[in-house]
């Protein structure tokens, strides 16, 4: 007899699934920090995920944030502990990891996006495979602009999205963009109004649901496929080593503090 394995215990997360639906719910809850990527809601997401895919019903999830937004992108308060601790490459490698487990899920994962998906936020909304965001959502990538690359396999996940040109001018620049560019950009399959988020993210949900399993499964796999071939994601594991370099690197170094010292001062 196979013994069911229990859903992990969530701090970060939280979990929805009603019995007998097809449809689950990932929503990343630290409101009060705007839904920051911690080492520790990396971790839960990681696990959630592996977890879900043990649930034969779930055939398709949506990814959310409590409160103002969906995520303010990685928690610089986690910055110091993360690179600077004893084993810098694991903690530079989470977020590679935390990406690569939600592409490959076995459900379908839709993103509802709304106030601000920065940064890692980004990468984890490219990470999903449909994305819908609220009108007003601000996207911006500043990892530059705090002296560090775009890890995470974000760079080869936004060029199959946005083409070679845009991804670089978005990932040098650090300009933020909104929902409508986004779209225009083919980033989001749909803008809607904030009060219209959630509700249509759980219909483009219910309508996929209801689609044999099986076609499903096998239209995931060869898309993804398709996008592997055109901007391959094998090489991401060696982003963790350019953030390590990258903190090493005087300059980069000088940039990063003046970074979050000026964040420091915004609070």
């Amino acid at each position: 007899m196979t013994t069911q394995r229990p859903q992990p215990e969530l701090a970060t997360l939280r979990w929805e699934h009603e019995t007998g639906s097809r449809i689950g719910r990932i929503v990343l809850n630290r409101p009060e920090r705007l839904n920051a990527l911690s080492v520790a809601l990396m971790t839960e997401v990681v696990e959630l995920c592996e977890w879900v895919n043990t649930q034969p019903e779930i055939r398709v999830v949506v990814f959310s944030g409590e409160g103002r937004a969906f995520t303010a992108g990685f928690d610089l308060n986690d910055f110091t502990g993360v690179y600077g601790g004893d084993n810098p490459r694991a903690g530079a490698d989470l977020g590679r990891i935390m990406a690569e487990t939600v592409t490959n899920m076995k459900a379908l994962t839709i993103a509802a996006v709304h106030g601000h998906c920065v940064g890692g936020g980004v990468v984890l909304a490219a990470s999903c495979d449909l994305r819908i965001a609220a009108v007003g959502t601000s996207f911006s990538i500043p990892e530059v602009d705090l002296g560090i690359p775009l890890a995470w396999g974000g760079v080869p996940r936004l060029v199959r999205e946005l083409g070679p040109a845009i991804a670089k001018e978005l990932i040098l620049t650090c300009r933020p963009f909104d929902a409508d560019e986004a779209r225009q950009l083919r980033f989001l399959n749909n803008v809607v109004a904030g009060d219209e988020l959630e509700s249509t993210a759980l219909e483009l949900a219910a309508s996929l649901a209801n689609k044999p399993a099986f076609a499903l499964t096998a239209t995931k796999t060869h898309v993804n496929a398709v996008v592997e071939e055109i901007a391959g994601t094998g090489r991401n594991a060696n982003d963790a080593d350019t953030l390590v370099v990258a903190l090493h690197d005087a300059e980069s170094r000088e940039v990063s503090a003046k970074y979050l010292a000026s964040r420091s001062k915004s609070k």
